[in-house]
């Protein structure tokens, strides 16, 4: 894609049927404050539908909430969506209820960071910033 302009773009999703959305809207303002463009896709997406998001919206990365216990799954999904969509530079990051268990198999199959329950939105605002391209200079 080479090198954007303008502000870091990040779709931040709720994939399945997880119907608790109120971290995801604490992550989308934060990024939003600290001047990133976000894109909300709301409740109960697929992940077709976040990747197609994504895409559309030539975000640089994806940012996926979920508390439903379906990270394996949902994760996983959207991962091997970008690759078959030649879209792997949409980096992907995470949080919610996912045991520490789980992170390392996370981050094999592709998601660059998790966020877990007592991150603050400043660490994440960080992270984005430190490993999301960096937005053009003025």
């Amino acid at each position: 894609m080479g090198v954007a302009a303008g502000p870091i773009r990040v779709v931040v999703a709720k994939p399945g049927l997880d119907g608790h959305d109120r971290g995801a809207k604490v992550i989308a303002r934060a990024l939003r404050d600290a001047g990133m463009e976000v894109i909300y896709t709301g409740l109960h997406q697929t992940p077709e539908q976040i990747v197609d998001t994504a895409i559309q919206e030539d975000a640089d990365a994806i940012g996926l909430s979920i508390l439903s216990g379906a990270h394996n799954t949902l994760f996983a999904a959207v991962i091997e969506l970008l690759k078959e969509r030649d879209a792997e530079d949409i980096k992907v990051f995470g949080g919610g209820i996912i045991p520490e268990a789980d992170i390392p198999l996370l981050k094999e199959k592709g998601v660059a960071e998790i966020f877990t329950p007592g991150a603050t939105t400043a660490s994440i605002v960080d992270w984005v910033n430190a490993n999301v391209r960096q937005p053009a200079e003025a």
